[in-house]
């Protein structure tokens, strides 16, 4: 490829040139390859196809951009600034430097425009695609034949990187199945990564790939062509039944005469030197930082962006005339706001789980909770990595979207990484609240996703069930050790493990009920005894942990949590037959129970009093709680093939071991 385009370089691509290689070498570090190289498409869609408002980042009806290949994120910052997003030259100044509106990678939250956060490559198309799944599912649910007030595209930007990456494997995959047509990706194909020419190590035929998956692919189109990139963008456009790649050949570092077309230009600042021979190149004869009006005023999409608002506008208050009720529950849903009246169904029913509940597994009591709370939330849209049958998410309102468009569950197939990648589009999109679910071994697979649910402090509910070596026979591939001992590692993750149907229903309650962040519920297969509460008790449950058992000048506390409240219970039996009198502290959450005061965690773990922990699983984070002194019970090895009871006796998890523990240190 000609390291020029087609008809020369244009003031107007210059600029986002020249602002994304001046910003990186200001900040000593940063990616200018891929804005340099991506200056045509990006003008092209910015200012010709994505309907958006610059002077409304949050125009619910916005077209939406993702830029997957994050690490070139002085792209997007460029294009926001001179499209006119309040995000002024002075934060162009102050990429990568702490606090800036401008961090290393796309931050969503930090920057006005910045749809979601990216930088771990291809989990930014798989949040495209969940984007692309909200809007077509939230229209079939609320647009009418006059008043289309759910209609808008998704775009994304994706490199080498990101096609490399599996999880854009699983979810491009998923894309073509669910004819997502109103999502177009433009592949930035040129051919080099970090190390170096990509024909080392990626040598896929992506097109033929994205074909078979059940996309549009519009190949072989010159990145540097703006008549050759608008064409395929509105040849995209036209297809509403798959999804649409569009394969834009490229030169990294397109305008850099010594470096562009090289791995050099990937991941590092131009330097003095060729900075100054990019300049000359670009016939940019202008400062660092300094764009001449006349280039601002052709960039500028302020004015045609309260356009499309103001339409927009228009028939939103028609819709809601005709149609009141739906516009309200639209308008509720996209404020992210639960029913009025969900607080008094949550507590209604987490009465009647304390006196109606039978034995039951914590995966079915959510199950049981899905039912009580699905009919008053029509913005749940659940699914399961093709395990619906073992995590027991659907529930009787269930209806897949691969059958009816309308509807509010997604069979995922085996696709853990992709299912969660995708479901954080979904919740950053608006109008859902998206839980996902697989065997908590397998969040192994989704946990660079749920980390990012964390980060951008997204609502997703994570239903692992399967948590112990309480599964059994399936043995230890199955048996997760270490995994809800990690999932508490990771900031802004509310883990919860229920001991019975009455903790489940307020873990499913609570993780609802939060707007700042995701959840994990860890479930059991095996059947769990509902535990008998005063109400003090069955209000302290939200609190993440409480005493569940409470005696009289207790000697030492047991803590414990999910199937394990079991044993430590008997195990208080026991020791009080014995003349021994423990506390028994049901933890649910260690994360709530953290963000209680001082005194409300006191209170549960009166210093002086030795304590116990029991949980099947790793051991290393209950010592916070028991002391160097103190004793766990719980699993640092992986585990055997057996019927649980068996596994529980052979790894010395039970009422005994536990009482033992308690008798060694007081």
């Amino acid at each position: 490829m000609s390291l020029k385009p087609k008809n020369g370089f244009s003031p107007v691509t210059s600029a986002l040139r020249m602002l994304s290689a001046d910003a990186v070498e200001k900040a000593k570090s940063g990616h200018p390859g891929a804005p340099m190289g991506m200056a045509e498409i990006g003008h092209v869609l910015w200012t010709k196809h994505l309907r958006h408002n610059p002077s409304n980042p949050n125009w619910v009806n916005r077209d939406r951009f993702v830029l997957s290949n994050g690490h070139g994120s002085m792209l997007i910052y460029a294009l926001l600034h001179l499209t006119g997003y309040d995000l002024s030259i002075d934060d162009i100044k102050q990429f990568r430097q702490l606090h800036s509106r401008t961090p290393g990678h796309p931050e969503y939250g930090y920057t006005p425009g910045v749809e979601t956060t990216t930088g771990p490559l291809g989990q930014g198309i798989a949040n495209a695609i969940g984007m692309a799944i909200a809007e077509k599912t939230l229209a079939a649910q609320f647009n009418t034949a006059e008043h289309k007030v759910v209609d808008h595209y998704s775009y994304a930007f994706l490199g080498d990187g990101c096609l490399m990456e599996g999880v854009s494997h699983e979810a491009c995959s998923l894309a073509g199945t669910l004819n997502l047509g109103k999502l177009i990706a433009l592949y930035d194909d040129n051919g080099i990564s970090i190390d170096g020419d990509v024909k080392g190590w990626f040598t896929d035929n992506t097109p033929k790939r994205f074909e078979s998956y059940g996309w549009q692919v519009i190949d072989n189109v010159d990145g540097h062509d703006m008549d050759a990139i608008d064409a395929a963008i509105a040849k995209a456009k036209e297809n509403q039944g798959q999804p649409t790649l569009i394969c834009c050949k490229t030169a990294i570092g397109m305008g850099s005469p010594n470096k562009a077309g090289g791995d050099d230009v990937h991941g590092a600042p131009l330097g003095t030197d060729e900075i100054a021979a990019t300049r000359a190149a670009l016939d940019w004869n202008h400062a660092p930082f300094e764009i001449p009006k006349d280039i601002y005023t052709q960039w500028d999409c302020k004015a045609s962006g309260q356009a499309f608002e103001a339409e927009w506008d228009s028939m939103w208050q028609s819709y809601a005339a005709a149609n009141p009720a739906q516009a309200a529950e639209l308008q509720r849903r996209l404020s992210n706001e639960l029913p009025s009246n969900f607080v008094e169904i949550t507590e209604a029913y987490i009465q009647q789980t304390q006196t109606d509940s039978p034995k039951v597994a914590t995966r079915k009591a959510s199950q049981m909770a899905l039912e009580a709370f699905g009919p008053s939330l029509s913005e749940f849209l659940g699914g399961s990595a093709d395990l619906a049958g073992s995590n027991l998410t659907i529930w009787k309102g269930s209806e897949s979207i691969e059958q009816n468009a309308a509807g509010n569950y997604i069979h995922y197939g085996v696709r853990e990484f992709g299912m969660a990648a995708i479901a954080n589009g979904i919740a950053l999109h608006g109008g859902f609240i998206p839980y996902t679910a697989t065997f908590l071994m397998f969040t192994d697979y989704a946990r660079n996703a749920m980390r990012m649910t964390a980060l951008m402090k997204l609502r997703q509910v994570y239903v692992m069930t399967h948590d112990s070596i309480g599964l059994g026979e399936d043995g230890p591939t199955h048996q997760p050790v270490e995994q809800t001992a990690s999932l508490r590692l990771i900031p802004n993750m509310d883990v919860w493990r229920p001991a019975d149907a009455t903790e489940t229903a307020v873990a499913w309650a609570q993780s609802l009920i939060r707007n700042d962040g995701p959840s994990t519920l860890a479930l059991t297969r095996q059947g769990l005894v509902n535990q008998p509460r005063n109400e003090a008790q069955l209000n302290s449950i939200a609190n993440g942990g409480y005493t569940l058992v409470e005696s009289d000048s207790p000697k030492a506390i047991i803590i414990a949590t999910g199937s394990e409240v079991e044993l430590a219970v008997a195990a208080a039996e026991q020791l009080k037959a014995d003349g021994i009198a423990v506390n028994v502290v049901s933890m649910p959450s260690v994360d709530v129970f953290l963000r209680q005061n001082s005194d409300y965690q006191r209170s549960v773990l009166p210093q002086g009093l030795p304590r116990v922990a029991v949980e099947a699983g790793a051991t290393s984070g209950w010592y916070q709680f028991v002391g160097l002194e103190g004793k766990v019970i719980g699993m640092d090895t992986f585990g055997e093939s057996a019927p649980a009871g068996e596994l529980f006796k052979h790894f010395n998890i039970t009422a005994e071991a536990v009482a033992a523990a308690v008798n060694d240190i007081i």
